[in-house]
Order: C-alpha cells, then sequence, then structure tokens
C-alpha cells in the first residue's frame, strides 16, 4: 500500500537507534569500574590560604589549646601530646618505648613490636586493638580530659597465612579540633563501612613498608580514599622501603621531611593541598 515503505523505513531505523543505544548501554555497564569506597566526609572549617608552617616542636614548649604535639618513637610507636598533655604512645610494645610514660596505650596484634602482655602498670588506660575472640572485636571510645580515643577494628593475617578476624585497630585520636588517625598494622584495603567509622581524618599515621603491611598500591587506595590533609609514613625497616613509599606518593602529593623526629599542628596549620611529612627515624 502507498506509504508503507516510507512507515517500514522509519519503524526500522527505530528499531536499529534503539538497539545501538541498548547495546552502547549495555557496554558501559560493563566497561565502567565499580566506585572505590572513600571518605564521605571531609574535614569541616575553612583552612586559611597563608597558613604558617608545621612547626618543629623542639621549638615550642608549650602547646596552645588548637596546638597537638606529635613525635615519632620508632616503628609504629608515636608520642601524642594534647594541649592538657594528655600523653598516648601508639602500637606500645616492650622494644620501642616512648621516653616518657604515657597516660595512653595502643596496642596491635600483629607482632610483638606492636604490643606486649606486660605494659607498665603505672599506665592508666591500656587499649588493645583486639578483641579476647575473632568474633568479639575490640570496641574502644573514651574520653580523658580534652582527647577522646575510638577504634575501627580491621582484620590481618595469621602465621599460617589465613586470616585473623579484627586482629588489628584503626586508632582515632580528637583532640584540639583534630581527628588522628593510627592505621596499625593494616592488612587490606577498607569499606564504605570503615571509612564512615573512621570519620573525618587530619592527620593519618600510615605503614609504608608495602611487604608485611598491605602493600604498595594497596595503601595508596586507602589514603586517597581517606584523604587526610597530612599523611606521615612509619613501619618502614630502610631507606629503600620509605623511598619506594615516596617515589609513589610524588605522583599525587607533595613530600617533605623534617630535621627532627616531633611537630606540633594545628586546624590552621594543616597544609591547604595533602602532603606527605617523613619525620626521621625508622
Amino acid at each position: 500500500m502507498p506509504g508503507m515503505a516510507p512507515l517500514a523505513r522509519t519503524m526500522a531505523l527505530a528499531a536499529c537507534v534503539g538497539l545501538f543505544s541498548f547495546e552502547l548501554a549495555a557496554f558501559e555497564r560493563v566497561q565502567a569500574p565499580p566506585a572505590k569506597p572513600e571518605m564521605t566526609q571531609n574535614c569541616p572549617g575553612l583552612v586559611a590560604f597563608d597558613v604558617p608552617h608545621i612547626i618543629p616542636a623542639a621549638l615550642r614548649l608549650a602547646l596552645t589549646p588548637e596546638q597537638v604535639r606529635l613525635t615519632y618513637v620508632g616503628h609504629s610507636t608515636f608520642l601524642i601530646e594534647s594541649p592538657q598533655l594528655v600523653r598516648i604512645a601508639t602500637d606500645y610494645n616492650d622494644y620501642v618505648r616512648s621516653p616518657v610514660r604515657p597516660d595512653i596505650v595502643t596496642m596491635n596484634h600483629a607482632h610483638t613490636t606492636h604490643f606486649t602482655d606486660s605494659p607498665d602498670p603505672a599506665i592508666k588506660y591500656v587499649l588493645r586493638g583486639w578483641g579476647p575472640t575473632p568474633d568479639q572485636p575490640a570496641r574502644h571510645d573514651i574520653t580523658v580530659k580534652d582527647v577522646r580515643v575510638r577504634n575501627v577494628p580491621t582484620n590481618i593475617r595469621d602465621w599460617r597465612g589465613g586470616t585473623e578476624r579484627h586482629g588489628n585497630s584503626i586508632f582515632i585520636f580528637e583532640m584540639a579540633n583534630l581527628c588522628i588517625a593510627h592505621l596499625g598494622h593494616l592488612h587490606h584495603t577498607l569499606n564504605q563501612q570503615q571509612l564512615n567509622e573512621i570519620g573525618r581524618v587530619d592527620v593519618v599515621l600510615v605503614p609504608v613498608d608495602g611487604n608485611l603491611t598491605l602493600d604498595l598500591e594497596g595503601m595508596m587506595e586507602v589514603l586517597q580514599a581517606i584523604k587526610a590533609p597530612l599523611m606521615i609514613p612509619m613501619h618502614f625497616f630502610n631507606s629503600y622501603s620509605l623511598e619506594r613509599f615516596l617515589v609513589r606518593a610524588r605522583q599525587n602529593w607533595t613530600v617533605e621531611t623534617s630535621e627532627v623526629p616531633s611537630l606540633v599542628v594545628s586546624k590552621t596549620s594543616l597544609p591547604t593541598t595533602p602532603k606527605v611529612m617523613v619525620l626521621p627515624g625508622h
């Protein structure tokens, strides 16, 4: 019948377009990579563009209410001091000890360089990053003067090559309007639930050996998800393992090296763009 040929051609063209659109959408679904977990809330508050440099602790003894002192003791141990001089030692163990007795210690279960079964009895708060059984993760949330300490459990590899559930904790220290996260002996990337539990992070203390803890690319993924303005390496055994991490880190961030193992940091002294700050020691 007259008019049927154009109609047929129109219908065929529409079918082809629909089929192409369907195939394109299917191709995009196959090709699009899945979204990686990332921090859903950045650090609140404005950071001044003309900020002072981070001040070496050796040049300033007293802390103002906005300042926190971080001292790299070695391995995975930092001494963290709050404005009211609450002292915290991370991954407290029998081999690397803080020069002063801390009020709070945190520990992780991967190796004996990250915990001790015989902490100084004078330490009031001993926070183990693992629970009594793999099915009972450690849960801490304490407040001491101007400091809040809480944890987010993660898994670790055991000596048999299996998994010890909840054998590690990421400890978060909140003080002076700062959130400082110590990743402990992290063995895996973080899922969205763990990132949500961690919350915003201003300073992250990160193991960078790339072998006993998480591999180098995995750790890069964790740091990109956390989005902390200041990243401080720890848990490196020699200059080679540190430099390997720094070479990779320079692809994403500025890297700076301090001459002293301590620094004083505040909300207004945080870098305006993410920075890796290397403190001397290992």
